[in-house]
């Protein structure tokens, strides 16, 4: 059987955690966090980052730094994970989702102007598949309406933005605030993990704040302050040392473990386009905007009959491929609150897309049958 995901080990996770297990300190904040943020901060540019337990916490986060509230509007595309829309509902707020692109599952920039209102709060774009969101028109929408952005860059780290003026800037780096995942499907990964970054220094000293459960002992532990206390909400966001070993090890080999993944996904490409008139399928659009990280390789089918009757014929022969999210819209618990509007193709997504297994330990051999079998 060849798997949607494996898991990649580089082999010095366990090294790490016992390295951490013997330095007396196994909760959070210490000195594998530290290295894990720094490394963040100095190779992408992020003013600070914050490592949580997951990239649900670090939306979290950004939604209590962002003061949502009861009845605020958080605009989101609904062709995205449950996360993106729960940060904010559990703050109160209204969601209203826009719609994907026609050749591209994130959100059509284009159509978000039409959903602001007096009570829009944010705009969350989601690079799905780490694909770039059109960013220089979604801050200058923000900076016309004076709304927070908050990147959903859950699948997007080591890729980039190319801005208009041909500059490149990491995803997670643009907006006011980005939220990335270190689970075990992603590039880089700490079975469970994510990282809150933060780009506008003016949440910067609250952040801290929340992800040390309302108090500022991070101050103390500087020495800025002689004794901390409660002085604001949070929670316990920050992982433990276990978690932060772990993703050092992966940090230390991101150049090697995309390299290789990269290979694997340029197979992909290069067969599928040499054999595009045989093909059943669209293939993965890359915008000029956007470079590449290789999380994911994703196919469109005409109809959800076709998907359905590939996916059979993968499996039959031992690979397991799978579709994505179902349109938040018109989920069971949200369908009652969404405004009606049709959003066709995000409802294309949900019944066309279906992705193929890349990971770390998949060969070049394999892909080729993969590919072989859908062609």
């Amino acid at each position: 059987m060849i798997p949607f995901n494996k898991p990649f080990l580089t082999g010095k996770e366990t090294n790490y955690i016992q390295d951490a297990v013997l330095s007396g300190k196994i909760s959070g904040n210490g000195v594998f966090t530290q290295k894990c943020q720094q490394y963040f901060e100095n190779r992408y540019r992020f003013k600070k980052c914050l490592l949580t337990t997951s990239c649900t916490d670090a939306l979290e986060m950004a939604a209590i730094l962002a003061n949502i509230e009861k009845d605020d509007e958080v605009i989101i595309p609904s062709y995205t994970f449950v996360s993106t829309a729960l940060a904010f509902i559990r703050q109160g707020a209204k969601i209203l989702f826009a719609d994907s692109y026609s050749d591209n599952p994130n959100i059509d920039a284009d159509k978000i102007e039409a959903l602001i209102t007096s009570k829009t709060k944010a705009i969350v774009p989601v690079h799905y598949a780490g694909v770039a969101c059109d960013m220089d028109k979604i801050m200058e929408l923000a900076s016309k309406y004076n709304l927070i952005v908050i990147e959903d860059a859950a699948q997007a780290i080591d890729n980039y933005y190319i801005d208009k003026n041909g500059i490149k800037k990491a995803l997670g780096s643009i907006g006011h605030m980005a939220a990335f995942s270190f689970h075990e499907t992603k590039n880089i990964i700490a079975g469970e993990g994510g990282m809150l970054t933060i780009n506008d220094e003016q949440f910067i000293d609250r952040a801290e704040v929340i992800w040390e459960k309302g108090t500022n002992r991070s101050k103390f532990f500087r020495g800025e302050i002689d004794k901390y206390g409660w002085v604001d909400t949070g929670s316990s966001f920050l992982p433990s040392e276990i978690v932060a070993a772990f993703l050092w090890a992966q940090i230390e080999n991101i150049d090697f473990i995309q390299d290789k993944r990269k290979m694997l996904w340029n197979t992909y490409d290069v067969f599928f386009k040499k054999n595009q008139e045989k093909l059943k399928f669209t293939l993965t659009i890359t915008p000029d905007y956007s470079t590449n990280n290789a999380h994911m390789y994703y196919i469109i089918f005409d109809n959800l009959d076709e998907r359905t009757k590939a996916i059979q014929k993968l499996k039959d022969h031992g690979v397991l491929a799978v579709f994505h999210y179902i349109s938040l819209h018109s989920s069971p618990f949200y369908i009652s609150k969404h405004d009606g509007r049709e959003l066709t193709n995000s409802d294309c997504f949900t019944d066309r897309l279906l992705r193929l297994p890349l990971f770390y330990e998949l060969s070049i051999e394999q892909v080729e049958f993969i590919s072989n079998l859908l062609k």
